[in-house]
This record gives C-alpha cells, sequence and structure tokens, in this order.
C-alpha cells in the first residue's frame, strides 16, 4: 500500500493474545488513524474466519497467537495478496526465527518490547500521505440520551481514571545510560491510581504465571521493562486522559490527594504494626478509583454537548461511582486479595477481617478529618481498638 493507493477509512485487523498489548496497538494505531475501521481479536483462529469474510488494508499479528500462529497467519494471506501490509510482532528476536519469517516478506517484524516511536512512524507510513493527519470530531450525544442512562452504559466499558502524572516527563526521568531505572520509574508515579491499576492488571494477565501481582512494585518487575513503558506511555494516547473542565478536574484533585493521604498513612500504620506496607499502600491508592473513572466519564459527556454543574457531579460521584470501582476492578481481573482488601475500606461489618484490613479502614477515616479535627474520636473507635492502637501511635503516625 502506497500513498497514492491509500484508502479513504483503512479497514485494521488487530491479532493479539495479551488483553492490555492488544488496547495498546489499538490506542496508537487510533492516534495515527482516529477514523480506522478496526477489527480486534484474541486468537489467530479467530483472525482467520476474519480475514476470510472481510478485506483488509493492514494488519498487526503476533506470531504467538494461540490456535493459528501469527507467521500461519502471514504464510496464508500471502497466498493470495502478496502486497497486503503486514506487521508481524514476536518475543522472538533470534536470528533463526528471522529467518524463518523474512521469505514472507512481511512489511515489518517488530520485535518485544515493541518501540513505540518505530511502530507510530510504520503505521503513519502506511496509513497516511505525506503531511497528512486525520481529525476526528467527538459524536454528539443521542437524542434523548439522560445523564443516568449514559453512566449506565459506560459503566462496563470505561477506560479508567484521568492520569494525574504527566507520563512521558515520568518515563524521560526514569531513563538512564543503562535503560529504564524501574526505582525511578515507581518513584515517578507510585502516586496515580490508573498506571498503579493498570498495571497491576498487566501483570497478572494470561501472559504472565505464579503468584498474583498486588502492588506496583511487584508488577513493574514481574513486566519487561519495555513492556511497563509502554503501558505507561500508551495511557497518554486514549481519549480524555486529562479533563478539561474546572469543576472535574476540581473532583479529581480531591479524590486523588484522598487517595494519596489515605495511602501514606496505610504505609506507616502497617510498618509501625510490621504488616504488609506495599499492599496496604496499593488498596488505599486505588479505593477513588471508580470515582476518577466517572469524572473522566462526565467529561465524555459534557464534550458531546451534555449539561453539567457542580451539583451534578456530587449527585453522580455519589450515585455511581462505587458501582464503577466495582466493576473496574473486575474487568480488570484485579486479583481477589487486593478486592477484599479494598472492600474493607468501605465496611467491616460482618465477617472477619485481616489486619491489613483494618489498617487499611483506619486510614482512610484518618485521611477524612480535616485539618480542625483531631485524632482522639478515631483512637476510641472498634477499628484502632481491634488494631490495638491508641491515641500516641495515631498521632505519631500523623506526624511523620
Amino acid at each position: 500500500m502506497t500513498a497514492v493507493d491509500l484508502p479513504a477509512v483503512p479497514r485494521v485487523l488487530i491479532a493479539e493474545a495479551d488483553p492490555w498489548s492488544r488496547d495498546l496497538l489499538k490506542q496508537v494505531l487510533l492516534n495515527v488513524r482516529c477514523d480506522a475501521r478496526l477489527d480486534v481479536c484474541a486468537d489467530g483462529q479467530h483472525a482467520a474466519t476474519l480475514l476470510g469474510e472481510k478485506t483488509y488494508d493492514l494488519i498487526l499479528a503476533d506470531w504467538e497467537l494461540p490456535g493459528v500462529d501469527g507467521l500461519s497467519l502471514l504464510r496464508s494471506v500471502r497466498q493470495k495478496r502478496r502486497s497486503l501490509p503486514f506487521i508481524l510482532l514476536s518475543s522472538r528476536n533470534d536470528s533463526a526465527s528471522v529467518r524463518e519469517a523474512l521469505p514472507l516478506a512481511p512489511t515489518a517484524y517488530l520485535t518485544r518490547p515493541l518501540n513505540m516511536e518505530s511502530l507510530t512512524q510504520r503505521l503513519q507510513d502506511l496509513l497516511l500521505n505525506e503531511g497528512e493527519s486525520v481529525y476526528c470530531e467527538i459524536p454528539p450525544l443521542a437524542p434523548g440520551m439522560t445523564l443516568s442512562a449514559f453512566l449506565e452504559r459506560r459503566r462496563e466499558v470505561c477506560d479508567g481514571a484521568p492520569l494525574r502524572v504527566d507520563v512521558k516527563a515520568a518515563v524521560q526521568h526514569s531513563l538512564g545510560p543503562e535503560g529504564l531505572d524501574l526505582k525511578q520509574l515507581e518513584d515517578q508515579v507510585h502516586s496515580d491510581p490508573q498506571i498503579t491499576a493498570v498495571l497491576i492488571a498487566a501483570a497478572n494477565s494470561a501472559g504472565y504465571h505464579g503468584t498474583p501481582v498486588q502492588t506496583l512494585p511487584e508488577a513493574l518487575h514481574k513486566l519487561v521493562p519495555g513492556q511497563s513503558m509502554n503501558l505507561i506511555l500508551g495511557l497518554a494516547l486514549k481519549h480524555n486522559v486529562v479533563l478539561g473542565d474546572p469543576g472535574l478536574v476540581a473532583y479529581a484533585e480531591r479524590h486523588w490527594q484522598l487517595s494519596q493521604d489515605s495511602a501514606d498513612y496505610a504505609r506507616r500504620l502497617a510498618r509501625m504494626l510490621e504488616l504488609d506496607h506495599e499492599r496496604c499502600y496499593s488498596a488505599c491508592i486505588l479505593h477513588r478509583l471508580g470515582d476518577l473513572a466517572l469524572l473522566r466519564c462526565l467529561e465524555d459527556w459534557r464534550q458531546g454537548g451534555g449539561a453539567l454543574d457542580d451539583q451534578t457531579i456530587g449527585e453522580c460521584l455519589d450515585a455511581f461511582g462505587a458501582a464503577y470501582g466495582s466493576a473496574l476492578r473486575t474487568r480488570w481481573r484485579l486479583p481477589l486479595e487486593l478486592r477484599q482488601l479494598i472492600a474493607g475500606i468501605y465496611s467491616l461489618e460482618g465477617g472477619v477481617y485481616s489486619r491489613e484490613a483494618l489498617v487499611v479502614n483506619l486510614a482512610v477515616q484518618m485521611a477524612r478529618l480535616t485539618e480542625h479535627e483531631g485524632l482522639e474520636e478515631l483512637a476510641g473507635s472498634k477499628t484502632a481498638r481491634l488494631l490495638k492502637v491508641g491515641l500516641p501511635e495515631l498521632t505519631r503516625v500523623r506526624k511523620t
């Protein structure tokens, strides 16, 4: 496909088994051609079926697809359309694998972790004429759409929270002469609920095995460094990751600060009690994820032409925030143990709760106190008594 025969609106097939890599490829491609018609699948047999039913202008496929692998797909395509652009992705960077693929003339053979700049340039060369860019207008709301119905529909498909951290600056700051410094990267992004949730979810996806990952440091060490960097940078490509409405920004700032204060208190309490402080920190930094995701959907509502004011934002958070959080944690398959720990933040009624659950519950209560409220009542609470911490310990945690 050359500049003279580019389709008006390209149809692209993405075949990738890992859900987070699949989403990353989708976002990179839509960032180049927001109008592209995309078909996305997770296994080779589905991809083969789609190839038999539709005509594509570009294919991106992973060699390691389950069922029919990407190389077999490429071989099948080349028997019918020798010039169809086909980008083959693979974890294999050995010379034998390259020699096996080259006779089938892939348009590009890209090894993991992907070089985002190289991939973007390839897509631009294949999907855009020189100097061309494509602008896609935000579609207006459907006639008669109510805010309640809009939020109900978005709950199961929302992309998560807006970003708190400038991801490009964070990654740049973490790159050194020897590559990505994981500790530096953790320090740069640990306050961002969206990044934390996505990396934990990615580290627990089908491509990774072993003990479930529940914290950001564990996720960064389980993922290949380049994959962590790509996932983080990929988040910046998504729609409305930076809020534009001042009212929504104000609410987001409050939720981010509550999450951060809760997480800091939880870490100090857990360390004092010799508990797993990283798990406690993780649960607290994530516990407002649903509210933040809701704010991002409200930005979509506003941009689609919907009315929005401060009272409406507050009412929507009360009505939908918890449900959004639960839906996201389930859909992203965050570990059950982590979800249970987050649940302990909201309720300790009935059942037997771990000491970590008591810690996160108490930490959030501390974070919600105003600067004029003392710790005396909190020190006498059931949670504090069960943990056997009193006013001196809480005072020390607050002042640390």
